[in-house]
């Protein structure tokens, strides 16, 4: 029986599709997983809850574009409020007493997809919230969900992201057409939202269904996420088939690609940001019978983005902005234990004489880096305990060992949240191990008596203790307050090795030491003043690495997605010999390739990578990747992106032939000698170097040779 855990990031047992009344937003968010509504085990589908915050309904509508282009003149969103709010009074969702239809998501959506302008882009998603906001306010978080395709919290691990078999699948029995001929289509086409819309559109049915409901849509999608266990695969090919039967214009293709995991649209999260405070201080000054102040529009993105950093749960913020407004988010919407935030990151150095450049004249420290996965430890004053990963993954259940030493270390803090690194520990010799070890443990069913590779936390920071916040706190005080609160324990909580100076030899002998005690090189960070305060998702130049390895390359290593393999020779002839890999432009939602490599990979390893990605080979490219068609440039075979690894290069140079960083230089940027380091397991592919990251790296070394 296909059974789903249904869970609900509100720690209700609500459904989308229900009515919430007056709800207060949470203080504190003591658990990041709700416990599973009491119905969750009678059936194989369930119906899964929805955010603790106002619900989804809304949107306007306009004529698609493939090619998204658009030569009109950038709407207001007041103006595109207008239109929206006239086709709700036509399809009846705009009353508040109706339910919101997905219709008005989906015309949105259309819009969007439709054009390049960033601004109009912004402009339309601030319309279809500031709509919600009017007649639907409950629906609110249910509505962002579904414009960034996403199901909840990212720690809450909840995703769709579903394979194409199973779709084509779907497409064929929920429109009456054969596999072969989806499989054809989508080979035409590359797109199965495409493909399910033209079946869509040329079938016939006996009657009109029920339009779709937003909720209904948002809380199935839940449910197949959580559906798991034997025949769970037909239990979501009828989910997936019913509201195919249901959908009627577009909705079809958008159906579809969420379920794939992939809108396609333009829709950057960043975008969504700067809509949500457009929309919440356009509905504000209209309540009060004012006119919008722009300094307010731009305050409110500040404070959207920095509290989101701090508390990545839409539901929370939403819910915290109906009720106090916007401007008062900073003070009624907080860190809190349960919910990760989003971690501070480093800018690579290529060298020590660097370093001393930015830090001139100010107090900074040097801290080893240790070669090990981030771990961002919670304790909450119920006792409850969790463990994330740098892009917010629950971690708990994989390091029960971790949590069990928790109460070593404590003492009498009764909450905190700390910045670690978990490493793999030889207890017998008392030193590091390296990351290639740490990566063999067990990351599903782990049991403690089981484990064989032990860990030891490397304490470097403290975000959050007692129920305060010390992310404003200089990071002498923060490093003081961790050091007094907590205790180390040998082998299994360790606070990082640091030292503060700024003399030139000092810093290199305390490099080489770094790395004679098996660590990547040293974290340079500010300590005093206002500028060294803990920067959540930001990589700050308030912390520089400096590794070994890599001050005569590039500065600093690169995460890229795995996106073709090249068929090996000779030896190599039974795997994958070398790969195209790609980096990811966070505006444009695609990959774009930046290098081929077959260097760095024993045969041990490829034999991994062969049998980790050979079952995720597609017989086509994604339409969000950007390649070269030519040819002899193209892979072998391609794979759906999943994997991401470590590459290590001399430097970066501009190609004709890849196409990373395109839309901001004249050509594409590669890189020259890539070598392989590792696989990423606790990176998503979201989470790989971005493109405008790699420009940056690429515009510092033209400026260092200039």
């Amino acid at each position: 029986m296909a059974k789903q855990q249904t869970l609900n990031f509100f720690g209700t047992k609500r459904k989308a599709s229900e009515e919430v009344k007056e709800e207060k937003p949470a203080k504190k968010v003591e658990r990041r997983t709700p416990s599973p509504s009491p119905e969750s085990s009678k059936s194989p589908k369930k119906k899964s809850p929805t955010p603790r915050s106002p619900k989804k309904e809304s949107s306007p509508k306009i004529a698609k574009s493939p090619t998204k282009k658009s030569t009109a003149s950038i709407p207001s969103t007041a103006s595109v409020c207008a239109e929206t709010a006239k086709k709700l009074a036509e399809d009846g969702s705009g009353h508040t007493h109706g339910p919101l239809l997905y219709r008005t998501i989906v015309d949105t959506f259309e819009k969007i997809e439709a054009t390049t302008k960033r601004l109009e882009i912004t402009a339309h998603c601030a319309a279809l919230f500031l709509s919600v906001l009017k007649s639907h306010p409950q629906m609110m978080a249910t509505v962002v969900y579904l414009c960034i395709n996403r199901l909840g919290p990212d720690y809450e691990g909840l995703e769709l992201g579903l394979g194409e078999s199973l779709l084509m699948k779907s497409i064929a029995e929920s429109t009456g057409r054969t596999p072969a001929y989806v499989k054809t289509e989508y080979q035409k086409l590359g797109d199965l939202g495409k493909v399910a819309q033209s079946s869509k559109s040329n079938q016939r049915a006996m009657f009109k269904p029920e339009p779709l409901k937003a909720a209904n849509v948002f809380d199935t999608f839940r449910d197949i996420a959580q559906t798991t266990g034997k025949d769970s695969q037909n239990a979501k090919i009828n989910m997936i088939k019913r509201m195919m039967g249901a959908c009627q214009g577009n909705e079809a293709k958008f159906i579809i690609r969420s379920l794939e995991g992939k809108l396609r649209i333009g829709l950057a999260e960043k975008s969504v940001l700067v809509s949500l405070s457009q929309a919440f201080v356009t509905y504000e000054a209209e309540n009060k019978g004012k006119k919008v102040n722009p300094d307010d529009i731009t305050a409110g993105e500040e404070m959207i983005r920095d509290v989101f950093c701090q508390l990545p749960n839409y539901a929370l913020i939403i819910d915290a902005i109906l009720e106090n407004g916007i401007m008062r988010l900073s003070e009624t919407c907080k860190i809190s234990t349960g919910v990760p935030l989003k971690p501070m990151l480093a800018k690579p150095t290529k060298s020590i004489s660097e370093v001393l450049d930015r830090f001139q004249d100010t107090e900074f420290t040097c801290e080893y880096k240790y070669d090990g996965e981030r771990a961002q430890i919670h304790k909450s004053e119920s006792g409850e305990m969790f463990v994330y990963s740098r892009n917010s993954e629950d971690m708990t259940v994989r390091y029960p060992d971790l949590v069990s030493i928790i109460p070593k270390f404590a003492g009498e803090a009764k909450s905190f949240i700390l910045d670690c690194e978990a490493v793999a520990w030889d207890r017998k010799q008392n030193k590091i191990l390296p990351f290639q070890v740490l990566s063999t443990r067990k990351r599903k069913n782990v049991n403690e008596d089981e484990i064989t590779v032990r860990v030891c936390i490397f304490a470097f920071d403290i975000l959050y203790l007692n129920g305060e916040s010390l992310l404003t706190l200089p990071l002498a005080e923060r490093r003081q307050k961790l050091k007094e609160a907590f205790t180390e324990v040998p082998g299994e909580f360790l606070f990082a090795k640091s030292m503060d100076t700024s003399n030139v030899e000092e810093i290199q002998t305390f490099l080489d030491q770094s790395i004679k005690d098996s660590c990547e090189g040293l974290m340079v960070k500010l300590l005093e003043g206002k500028e060294s305060g803990y920067e959540p998702s930001k990589r700050s130049r308030n912390w520089l690495k400096v590794k070994k390895d890599y001050i005569d390359g590039i500065g600093d290593s690169l995460d890229l997605v795995v996106l073709g393999g090249y068929f090996g020779k000779g030896k190599r002839s039974q795997w994958y010999g070398a790969f195209l890999l790609g980096v990811y432009n966070q505006d444009s939602e695609e990959f774009e390739t930046v290098c081929k490599t077959a260097t760095g990979f024993s045969e041990d390893m490829l034999q991994k990578m062969y049998d980790k990605l050979k079952p995720t080979v597609i017989e086509n490219p994604h339409s969000d990747i950007s390649y070269d068609s030519t040819p002899a440039n193209l892979p072998d075979v391609w794979f759906d992106p999943t994997t991401v690894i470590e590459i290590l290069a001399a430097d970066l140079s501009l190609s004709p032939v890849y196409k990373a960083g395109i839309d901001q230089m004249e050509r594409g940027i590669s890189l020259r000698f890539p070598r392989f380091i590792r696989v990423r397991d606790d990176k998503g592919i979201h989470d790989a170097t971005s493109s405008d990251q790699i420009v940056e790296m690429y515009q510092n070394q033209a400026a260092l040779v200039g």
